[in-house]
């Protein structure tokens, strides 16, 4: 009920009582508790018809318990660290990590639920972390999206080459995306291969939609590497920046002296280490194993190479689907 029709429900149930109505028979007229009435009769005799009068609902104040300063406090504190920095058994910040803060910061106890009450007040929404390694150095990522990145792009366009994103990734047969709807307390069950098999990828794209991969069973090396390196460069039929990550086979002899003998068709460069969400290929893998891997049950290795090729070639032949991995916000900076 409304607070408007509640406080008509008082005032209607209060004068039936003092026009003579039991508290019994009222109860049953109105639908409300024989105690109920008796609380609202005694309000009513101590303040009047403001006692019967529709109040607020909630905690006072904008904040509950919690005043505006140190709602502030608490804001700033999940933003500028990570529960572990700041002493709590909590690797992200959930209702319950947000809890023990507001405990530990002001002595304030309150219950989890009105903390998802503050968090949703404040602008705060659950959302999955993107994951970052603790070795990463933050100036080297501002160095290169100040400086080296904007150096390789004027550069390319001097020298009209084309800009590709590249990185390997491995697909298991055992990986597993997405959710199945079944009855409740019933856990869904997939069917699949008991045997284990990975197949591995080389890809590259631009932000033009262009996509470049090859699919293979081998580990990888830098034979394999120099093959894909070929490929893309007669492939894109113009001189190729190729930007990867620092793996040792891209850093390889082989691979340096390959670059040194073919350097007026393609360059190879470096992201910082550790920072793998500056690769918009990134957004490519995660496409893959999310719906190529993760939704298909392959029986055997041909198989899953045979999905993938097949998932691959199609995202080749629709470009603007490739564009779309250049609008998360980590790689925007790489579309243009």
């Amino acid at each position: 009920m409304t607070p408007e029709a509640q406080e008509d429900l008082r005032r209607r149930t209060v004068e039936a009582v003092q026009c003579g109505m039991k508290q019994t028979e009222a109860a049953r007229v109105f639908g409300v508790a024989r105690k109920t009435i008796w609380v609202w009769i005694r309000a009513f005799d101590r303040g009047g018809e403001k006692a019967l009068a529709a109040r607020k609902r909630g905690p006072k104040g904008a904040c509950g318990k919690l005043k505006g300063r140190q709602a502030a406090t608490i804001c700033s504190m999940m933003c500028d660290h990570h529960p572990e920095q700041l002493k709590l058994p909590f690797a992200l910040w959930t209702s319950d990590a947000v809890r023990r803060l507001i405990m530990r910061k002001f002595r304030i106890e309150v219950s989890a639920r009105s903390v998802r009450r503050y968090l949703r007040r404040w602008g705060f929404t659950p959302q999955k972390p993107m994951r970052r390694a603790y070795e990463q150095n933050p100036e080297d990522v501002k160095r290169w999206l100040e400086e080296e990145y904007p150096a390789i792009r004027n550069q390319a366009k001097h020298e009209k080459a084309r800009i590709y994103w590249g990185d390997e990734m491995g697909a298991r047969s055992d990986h597993q995306a997405g959710r199945s709807y079944a009855p409740q307390g019933k856990t869904p069950i997939r069917m699949g291969t008991g045997k284990r098999f990975r197949v591995n990828m080389l890809s590259a794209i631009t932000n033009r939609g262009n996509l470049a991969f090859m699919v293979f069973k081998s580990r990888f090396t830098a034979n394999v590497f120099l093959r894909f390196s070929r490929r893309l460069v007669k492939q894109a039929r113009r001189k190729v920046f190729l930007i990867m990550d620092g793996h040792p086979v891209h850093r390889s002899r082989m691979v340096k002296r390959w670059l040194l003998q073919n350097d007026e068709r393609i360059r190879l460069f470096f992201l910082p280490a550790y920072s793998p969400e500056l690769n918009p290929d990134e957004m490519l893998n995660q496409d893959v194993k999310a719906n190529a891997v993760g939704k298909k049950c392959p029986h055997s290795q041909p198989e899953l190479m045979r999905n993938l090729r097949g998932y691959l070639c199609r995202r080749r032949e629709e470009p603007e689907l490739v564009k779309r991995y250049f609008r998360e916000e980590s790689v925007r900076y790489a579309a243009f």
